[in-house]
């Protein structure tokens, strides 16, 4: 995965957290305890390692890492696909969606960037432009709109993919 990130001067190092992992941690576990849910390792597992990837991760690709890495832990495809979609659901995580393909997850806890996404070899690249931020922000002034959030994500042909 490629990473640009240029706002005025400043150099955007995208796999920064803006959240200690020991705060994550605590808010997870407050979101557990707030949905009746148990706190156990498996689930502490996922939140690390999603945490500690630099990569957008499918629930698969998720799992594989956690059988390599704990190969004695018994973390089920089923529980990685629950605890995705509990951590997608309170913004922890963000996912970006390949359609059929599935969606690919990232730690929701990171500095604000939008994604180009190839549509033949799947690579994501993330990017800031100045330039476009305050234009977003500009037109949804104009049209009275009370901007939250945003994701931008564009799909075309990487350079590689052009080049072959």
């Amino acid at each position: 995965m490629e990473n640009i990130g240029k706002m005025g001067n400043i150099t955007t190092n995208f796999n920064d957290k803006t959240i200690k992992y020991k705060q994550l941690l605590e808010d997870f576990k407050s979101l557990l305890k707030i949905n009746n849910l148990k706190f156990t390792i498996q689930r502490e597992v996922i939140l690390e390692t999603l945490y500690n990837s630099d990569e957008h991760l499918t629930p698969e690709s998720l799992h594989n890492l956690i059988q390599e890495k704990f190969p004695d832990l018994k973390t089920g495809i089923a529980t990685v696909y629950r605890t995705l979609s509990l951590l997608e659901e309170s913004d922890m995580v963000t996912s970006l969606s390949f359609g059929a393909q599935g969606k690919k997850y990232e730690l929701g806890a990171k500095h604000h960037h939008d994604h180009f996404i190839c549509k033949v070899c799947g690579t994501i690249t993330e990017f800031v432009d100045a330039q476009i931020e305050e234009r977003q922000h500009k037109i949804a002034e104009e049209l009275g709109f009370d901007m939250q959030d945003h994701s931008m994500q564009i799909y075309g042909i990487c350079k590689n993919c052009q080049n072959k």
